[in-house]
């Protein structure tokens, strides 16, 4: 009872803080005390166009007015954060009758590889193995899906499927989700419909927490798609200044993801590509083979394509652990990949328009972000006269940006576990390498707009290596 009143009171302070963090951009800006009648209006907008002349105010107001393709996502990440506890606990095994437990489906953990890096998956796989004895958890499977083999040591529990080299799908999938497919072929699949695949990268590692919540998923039986929550600084950081940099994934996770899987119940704003349990009967139903545009970012892809079916998804509790990358060029390269493959997603005509409206809105608030993060400074120097709502979403929006980052080193790192000396100090550190953050992610969305739209990056997640690998058709 009282670390359940600890949580609550903790939420409440984060609320707090959230909205207070909103309200004070938007005094700063003065966007609520400005005084605008409306039959000034016009003439104020007037005085825009001639002080400026036509071209340097054009692209002051559009500037200005890109922020609000922001202003979905904000909203989502928002509402998230705030109608849900934002610390919660790890989730107990819930109690199930005999009668619920008769047809025990079994879990097959899939990992899918290029087969790069056996030693990586080698390790993973025997710790994953010892952490699913742990929790106790009794019918379960490892699949290890790859291009060449990774020598596993296979038995009852692991085994390890090799895609032969002409393998091709009939819509021609390529990368992950041409593997990905092959494991749904009647002469490779050994899963009963009603069994359930838990979808990771190499580099994933489950949690004790994790698979109570993946049990408590499948057995309430709502939904046929799930995923949960992702953490990046466990076990050995390699780069703590790109593990800091992804600490807004973490939150995003917490708002956004959480927001549409438990209210709207589909992923109408993308998703992750691990941490995806799914149903066997209805993956094998939306099927992997997506074509060459739908493999670029297969999970946004096959997300919105099981949603446009009429699938329903479902919020996971629990968390797993997976690293950040270890270089800048690799973190260049992810980002690139993701701008790019979800832009051919959201210009997809195979996925139905109204589920691609609100991606679309994120992957292009993603794209002009170059522009848009210009009115830091172009906004002090350059005052316009425009909609006062424009101002208070773009107030919304940065408060929102700017709690995240914060929010996410926090949900990150325990007290408990890492001391609130180190918990400051790293928070501190969170804020320091937002300019580092900034540059990175500009210099990716320019490179992924410029560059064709046809790679599949496999970033290096092995402590011991440290390089990337790629593929062109």
């Amino acid at each position: 009872m009282a670390k359940f009143l600890k949580r609550k009171i903790l939420h409440l302070i984060h609320c707090v803080a959230f909205i207070g963090t909103i309200a004070l951009l938007i005094n700063i800006s003065g966007g609520v005390g400005r005084q605008q009648p409306d039959d000034l209006e016009a003439k104020e907008n007037f005085s825009t166009w001639e002080r400026y002349g036509f071209l340097l105010a054009a692209f002051l107001y559009v500037t200005r007015i890109l922020t609000l393709l922001c202003l979905p996502m904000a909203l989502f990440n928002f509402l998230g954060l705030v109608l849900f506890n934002a610390f919660p606990r790890q989730p107990p095994f819930k109690i199930y009758t005999r009668r619920q437990h008769v047809a025990t489906p079994v879990i097959c953990f899939r990992v899918v590889t290029k087969g790069d890096f056996p030693q990586l998956v080698r390790s993973n796989i025997s710790t994953n193995l010892k952490i699913c004895q742990e929790a106790g958890l009794e019918h379960f499977t490892f699949e290890v899906v790859t291009d060449k083999s990774v020598s596993l040591v296979t038995s009852k529990r692991v085994r390890e499927v090799v895609v032969p080299d002409d393998y091709v799908t009939k819509s021609g999938a390529l990368y992950k989700s041409r593997a990905l497919q092959y494991c749904l072929e009647k002469e490779v699949n050994v899963l009963n419909d009603e069994d359930w695949i838990v979808h990771l990268d190499e580099e994933t590692l489950l949690t004790i927490g994790c698979l109570k919540g993946i049990e408590n998923f499948i057995y309430e039986g709502k939904y046929q798609f799930g995923q949960g929550v992702i953490t990046y600084n466990n076990e050995k950081v390699v780069n703590l200044v790109l593990t800091l940099c992804d600490s807004i994934r973490v939150a995003d996770d917490m708002g956004k993801v959480q927001f549409q899987l438990k209210v709207l119940h589909m992923p109408i704003m993308g998703w992750k590509g691990s941490y995806v349990v799914s149903n066997v009967g209805a993956e094998k139903d939306v099927s992997f083979d997506l074509g060459p545009r739908g493999s670029v970012a297969e999970d946004a892809y096959f997300g919105l394509l099981a949603a446009s079916k009429g699938y329903s998804f479902g919020f996971i509790d629990g968390d797993m652990w997976e690293k950040s990358p270890f270089t800048f060029k690799d973190f260049l390269r992810q980002r690139k990949r993701w701008l790019q493959g979800l832009l051919l997603v959201v210009h997809s005509t195979e996925i139905p328009l109204r589920f691609r409206i609100l991606l679309g809105c994120c992957v292009y608030a993603t794209a002009t972000a170059p522009l848009t993060t210009l009115n830091l400074f172009l906004q002090p120097c350059f005052p316009i006269q425009i909609s006062r709502f424009v101002d208070l979403s773009g107030c919304f929006v940065g408060g929102v940006i700017l709690y995240m980052n914060l929010y996410g080193t926090l949900r990150s790192y325990s007290i408990k576990d890492a001391g609130i000396a180190k918990v400051l100090l790293v928070t501190i550190l969170g804020f320091a390498v937002q300019p580092i953050k900034f540059v990175l992610e500009v210099t990716a969305i320019l490179w992924g707009l410029i560059t064709p739209k046809n790679e599949f990056v496999v970033v290096d997640k092995n402590v011991h290596l440290s390089s990337v690998l790629s593929t062109s058709p």
